[in-house]
């Protein structure tokens, strides 16, 4: 073999290991980047991860205070219909009431020697 050759080839083999160099430390820069990028994303969603918390936490007080809103509203709605129901077993008892009432005068005005009848003539 020729020194030309040799040296050729030594240059080729240098060139070679440059080349490997030169990718090995892009790639260790770019998972350097990728890495802080990654961190600064993790930053970021431990910021808002607090953020999250307090909605879900006024989401959760909302729900409870709609729950007990209809609780008083299923309360609200049982003591009306006992309500009603005591209000028409009281007009009930007032109907029968007057009912009576009216019977009493009628049986009154009846044995009324001074009550007229209806054609004007007392009775």
């Amino acid at each position: 073999m020729d020194t030309t050759t040799v040296v050729w080839i030594i240059v080729a083999v240098v060139i070679v290991l440059l080349v490997l160099v030169v990718a090995a430390v892009v790639m260790r820069g770019r998972t350097e980047q990728r890495r802080t990028e990654a961190a600064g994303i993790r930053g970021q969603a431990r910021d808002e991860s607090h953020r999250v918390g307090q909605q879900e936490a006024f989401a959760e007080e909302t729900a409870a205070k709609a729950r007990a809103a209809a609780a008083e509203a299923d309360a609200k709605r049982a003591e009306a219909e006992r309500l009603e129901h005591r209000a028409g077993a009281h007009s009930h008892e007032a109907a029968s009431a007057r009912e009576e009432l009216d019977k009493k005068f009628e049986r009154a005005d009846e044995i009324d020697p001074d009550r007229k009848t209806g054609d004007g003539e007392k009775s």
